[in-house]
């Protein structure tokens, strides 16, 4: 008889500075939740190289690669 195997998952947060893309160790812009249970991270060039086939195996993706377009406020002094 095979056990019953229940699995949770956790509700993924925002990716931070301290997520690392695998592939190349930059900071990770996507997180890609595998239907098989594993989880991968990767920046914003490994995404865009990448991202076809990880959508095909994903179960849940999570793309902030649209932080990196936004307009940086102006630092205080920077006004002229």
């Amino acid at each position: 008889m095979r056990p019953t195997v229940t699995t949770a998952v956790a509700t993924s947060s925002a990716l931070s500075a301290a997520d690392r893309c695998d592939r190349c160790g930059a900071q990770a812009y996507l997180r890609v939740e595998l239907q098989s249970g594993g989880e991968l991270l990767f920046c914003a060039h490994h995404a865009r190289e990448h991202g076809d086939k990880l959508r095909e195996i994903a179960a849940h993706v999570i793309d902030e690669t649209d932080k990196l377009r936004e307009t940086p406020a102006t630092a205080p002094g920077d006004e002229h």
